[in-house]
């Protein structure tokens, strides 16, 4: 029998072992579990989604995919206003006045102190200062699509083509407006023979009117007599036959309320009365014909054919037979057949590209044939899917043999050209991309630039050359010599500048990249801003 002395040591001894405290043992891989570890996997966080059932799975892709693409699209348009926010602000320059036309106008022109606005039934005359409308001629039955003004010094040239293409010639003078003549216009409607395009020499010397017709299309250019209109116009000799009815243009009386009270001030009136001399044709250019097999037996009579070197190099004159010409065309036909196959064989409409030159070194003139100074001398052109630039005199008559003094030829078609304000430099395009630029005044090339891969030249300006400076583009002082800048507008929406100096390697670097992922942003036109010198709107 246990006494209560005995039953009590325990209890006496607890206090003793909680008072040194207890020992934990350390962990050790001894200790752990082997069935655990080998039933243990690591599983992906994001496979647990897919253990769940249907249709949550699927409401489960598509919330995720719905962020992602959110994302997505804040990123981009984060992307965009950081990158708008680090462009350049442009400088916005409000307009000075406005001036509200009756109708939407087609065209205009600006030459002196006035503004040319052709619109649904002729052209009105408006005060570039004032912006108030000084006459109004519009006695057509169709609209005026394009409007010519050449300054003459102190007299304008006025050329309106309207929608049926034909051109009519008008003459200012002081405060007067006369008519010259029409161009190209008939009785016969079936018969007409539109302007496509036109060109006024620089002083207002020349003309040239692009005319197509009956499936044929020929260049006509004129001389124009302005030392003859200034005299007729000083010292008016009226005219009048009463047996000899001649429709001459009216100018239209203006209505007070017709243009919600508009501004008015008539101070140019149509002299009806008074004819002036009318254009002398000179020349007429067609399309050269198609290169075909010779008709030649020797090449004495090739040789014969050529008379002073003109037309050399037109290819229109050779010694090649029809046999040759199919032999080569069945050749090319097989090497490149899975490059043509589906290519359309119809013949393009002939167009030309057409500018009158200043006298240069390109072509020696006769010294009886040289004119005044900065009066043109030669006719520069180049067709559609041709390869050869042509110069033509324009010291000849219409009686005279129609032959060019020279010939260019390029490798490769002309695609597009562009001569300079000055008249010293030419560009010219060619369908491979590849661009030579001209000094007409020395005679000689500046440089031959190839765009890049996949570039194809759409337009070209002229810009006023500039050298770098200190990260700042400086303006030398004076006309540069043998020094061109260009930018060069390819069909692919990317803008190149072309720079040529001397006989140094003409450069490029590209200034609009080809919008790739922002289409709406192509660069679809170009023009420079002649009183800002590099400044271009795009």
């Amino acid at each position: 029998m246990a006494t209560p002395l005995a039953s009590r040591a325990p209890k006496l001894r607890l206090p003793l072992l909680t008072q040194k405290g207890l020992e934990v043992p350390p962990p050790t891989e001894k200790d752990w579990s082997k069935d655990d570890e080998r039933e243990y996997v690591f599983k992906d966080p994001d496979q647990q989604r897919h253990s769940l059932p249907q249709p949550y799975r699927m409401i489960n892709k598509l919330v995720d995919l719905l962020f992602d693409r959110s994302w997505e699209i804040i990123e981009e348009r984060n992307r965009l206003r950081e990158a708008k926010l680090s462009r350049i602000q442009p400088t916005i320059y409000p307009p000075v006045f406005q001036s509200k036309l009756g109708n939407v106008p087609n065209c205009m022109a600006i030459s002196q102190d006035y503004v040319f606005i052709g619109g649904a039934k002729g052209f009105s005359i408006y005060n570039l200062f004032n912006a108030k409308r000084m006459c109004v001629w519009d006695k057509l039955k169709v609209g005026v699509t394009s409007i010519w003004a050449e300054d003459l010094g102190n007299d304008i040239l006025i050329a309106p083509v309207d929608e049926m293409g034909v051109v009519r010639l008008f003459y200012i003078y002081k405060d007067s407006l006369f008519f010259i003549k029409t161009i190209n216009e008939v009785e016969d409607t079936n018969k007409q023979t539109p302007c496509v395009k036109m060109e006024i020499s620089q002083g207002g010397d020349f003309a040239a009117f692009l005319l197509q017709g009956a499936g044929d299309t020929w260049l006509d250019v004129y001389r124009l007599p302005k030392e003859s209109w200034l005299k007729e116009v000083e010292h008016p000799q009226v005219t009048t036959n009463p047996k000899k009815k001649v429709r001459q243009p009216q100018l239209n009386t203006l209505d007070s309320m017709s243009l919600d009270n508009l501004e008015m001030d008539i101070s140019i009136g149509l002299k009806a009365d008074v004819r002036l001399s009318a254009p002398l044709p000179i020349v007429k250019i067609k399309p050269p014909r198609p290169i075909t097999g010779t008709t030649f037996k020797s090449p004495l009579e090739v040789f014969a054919k050529v008379e002073g070197c003109f037309g050399l190099g037109s290819g229109q004159n050779h010694f090649i037979k029809e046999s040759q010409w199919e032999q080569q065309a069945a050749a090319f036909q097989a090497m490149y057949r899975k490059f043509l196959d589906g290519g359309s064989e119809d013949e393009l409409v002939s167009m030309a590209t057409f500018y009158f030159l200043l006298p240069s070194c390109l072509i020696m003139m006769p010294a009886e044939l040289k004119g005044p100074s900065g009066v043109p001398c030669v006719l520069g052109m180049h067709w559609t899917g041709r390869h050869n630039f042509f110069f033509y005199s324009l010291n000849r008559t219409l009686r005279d043999k129609v032959e060019p003094e020279s010939v260019w030829p390029c490798a490769a078609p002309i695609a597009q050209s562009q001569l300079s304000s000055c008249g010293s430099y030419l560009v010219l395009a060619c369908e491979d991309g590849v661009l030579t630029l001209w000094d007409l005044a020395k005679g000689f090339p500046l440089g031959v630039v190839a765009l890049p891969e996949g570039c194809f030249c759409q337009s070209i300006h002229f810009l006023k050359y500039f050298v770098v400076h200190g990260g700042r583009n400086v303006y030398p002082e004076g006309s540069a010599t043998s020094q061109v800048t260009c930018v060069v507008l390819c069909t692919d929406a990317s803008l190149h500048l072309v720079a040529a100096s001397g006989t140094q390697e003409p450069t490029t670097c590209t200034l609009v990249e080809r919008p790739a992922r922002h289409p709406e942003e192509a660069v679809c036109a170009v023009a420079p801003v002649p009183p800002l010198p590099g400044m271009l709107l795009l």
